[in-house]
């Protein structure tokens, strides 16, 4: 039988990724959300990260930690849109189209518009945290949130979003710093507590 090949395994190999990293369809779309702050584009960057891991899953090594495989590729697929959507300027006369939707109704005077992070943040978080997340910098933000929210490791989310070892460490400390400092002003007492801890 030297003219037949044997069938390969990859294509099992391939259904079992597929099976297994659907398991975690739902924390992915959760930090698209939140990365994106669109549903739809959330569902987006949620479908191309799938469709880059079926892609490349012979790239994946089994053993490895798969979760942290489809972080990264998720967050090196929307820091490429970022990266695209920035050489692409888009100029919006905003108050003429805030004046349209004012004149149109469809925009209450003073509105201010829930993103969806804030929509998903509510439901499990209490206002002042919700707000004191909000206002973190971008860079501390996800470091704090992939550290304590997804529990990555700090080699983990090095890897992910590309940066130092030590960087990914002094974001995620600065970035509980601010969330500290911004609970405790919020809180009446909490000041004095915390520094009676001392």
């Amino acid at each position: 039988m030297l003219g037949r090949r044997r069938p390969s395994s990859a294509p099992a190999a391939a259904d079992d990724l597929a099976a297994e990293a659907l398991g975690f369809l739902e924390p992915l779309y959760a930090t698209a959300l939140r990365l994106t702050r669109n549903r739809s584009d959330a569902e987006d960057l949620v479908q191309d990260t799938f469709v880059k891991a079926l892609r490349f899953a012979d790239r994946f090594k089994r053993g490895t930690n798969l979760k942290a495989w489809l972080y990264t590729i998720l967050h090196n697929t929307w820091r490429n849109r970022r990266r695209d959507a920035a050489r692409e300027a888009v100029e919006v006369d905003s108050p003429r189209v805030d004046a349209a939707a004012l004149d149109d109704g469809l925009l209450a005077a003073g509105a201010v518009f829930d993103t969806p992070e804030r929509i998903l943040l509510r439901s499990t978080l209490d206002a002042e945290l919700q707000a004191a997340l909000d206002g973190l910098p971008e860079t501390f933000r996800e470091a704090v949130w992939l550290r304590d929210v997804e529990e990555f490791s700090y080699a983990e989310i090095a890897e992910m979003l590309g940066i130092p070892l030590g960087t990914v460490m002094s974001r995620i400390s600065r970035g509980r710093r601010t969330l500290f400092e911004r609970l405790s002003a919020t809180t009446p007492g909490a000041r004095v507590e915390a520094a009676g801890r001392r």
